[in-house]
């Protein structure tokens, strides 16, 4: 549709989407709309489902919690309408430039990716027109050359005390070289200990394989005890009420540990362990290793092992051979045997 404008200039009007349905009446349940009606894998959606709601507190015009804070934290009640108030998109801006201060670029990147995505799929049912987030800018990630651990670091994690299930649950990580959200969304039923594998739900939905070593075959066992169904890692306590029931395990009646949660946990556990020159003391101001960590490292050793292109694609579950460079790179064990060798070298010469 256009109009005549001033000087004889013809201008682009934009029409209105008609709403495909009525708009939800709050943010909350436009999140569970969304998650559903765009066709989220069970795998991702814990993850999205995180950022919307780290989102929902900005979009209320919020600073979103952090740390320990973030544990019980609901964001504010508003209708998803709200996200069109002319003054919204100053605001974030703001919001999301001191949470970047605080949270690195790949995280702060991550929750603006999916809450445009959101936000790009309620635009397209009609409920909002603008995107508030639309004068928020990316932030620049330089490369982290130091996430595969040294074999040391995984030495000294299995040494650590903790519970079976975090045992149990970085053992698995590391042997299958499987992303966290993936390994979490297993099912006890899911499980075929005698193989060693287990069936997940991937990226984009498919269904694939991961394969664990020795180390997990031991521990499982006895994490399963005698459950046969339900999720495979738990929380501690019951699951509060209106928990789905595909996350609650109905002989405990505990609830499906969290993506979140679990990397709380790896990342207190192991904060001692990623800075080795710190002072115990110091440790709540110290920072732990993340859940990924374990995948890359699995990944990275892979390859340092001289395993074939093929059998880490397999492994990684990538389409692309690109996508294998990140681990390509050879860790700090593999640069140091290097260094070792070629001194034992200049010395026989």
């Amino acid at each position: 549709m256009t109009e005549l404008g001033s000087g004889g200039a013809v201008r682009l009007l934009r029409a209105r989407v008609v709403p495909l349905s009525a708009p939800p009446a709050s943010y909350t349940t436009a999140v569970e709309r969304y998650l559903t009606g765009a066709g989220i894998a069970k795998s991702s959606a814990r993850i999205y489902r995180i950022s919307l709601t780290t989102w929902g507190w900005m979009l209320a015009g919020e600073p979103a919690p952090t740390g320990p804070a973030r544990r019980g934290a609901k964001p504010p009640v508003f209708p998803v309408t709200a996200m069109e108030d002319p003054a919204l998109p100053e605001v974030l801006v703001e919001l999301a430039a001191a949470r970047a201060d605080e949270m690195d670029a790949d995280a702060v990147n991550r929750e603006l990716s999916i809450a445009r995505k959101a936000i790009g799929w309620w635009q397209r049912q009609g409920w909002i027109e603008g995107d508030p987030t639309i004068g928020i800018e990316r932030r620049p990630a330089p490369p982290d050359r130091t996430k595969a651990l040294a074999e040391n670091q995984i030495t000294a994690l299995w040494r650590l005390d903790v519970a079976l299930r975090e045992k149990t649950f970085w053992k698995m990580l590391y042997e299958s070289a499987a992303r966290a959200d993936e390994v979490l969304c297993l099912n006890v039923e899911d499980l075929y200990p005698q193989d060693k594998r287990g069936k997940i739900t991937a990226k984009g939905g498919a269904t694939e394989w991961i394969h664990w070593q020795s180390g997990t075959a031991q521990l499982l066992p006895r994490l399963i005890a005698r459950r046969t169904r339900g999720p495979l890692f738990l929380t501690d306590r019951r699951a509060p009420a209106g928990t789905a029931t595909l996350d609650v395990c109905e002989e405990t009646g505990r609830a499906r540990l969290s993506y979140r949660r679990a990397e709380e946990i790896f990342e207190e556990n192991t904060r001692l362990l990623a800075n080795p020159l710190a002072s115990p003391e110091d440790i709540e101001d110290l920072d732990g290793w993340t859940l990924h960590r374990l995948r890359h490292s699995a990944l990275t050793h892979d390859a340092e092992g001289g395993t074939s292109t093929p059998m880490l694609l397999a492994r990684s579950r990538h389409a692309s051979v690109r996508s294998l460079e990140r681990y390509a790179r050879p860790g700090v064990d593999a640069v140091a045997r290097d260094n070792r060798v070629d001194c034992e070298t200049r010395e026989v010469s």
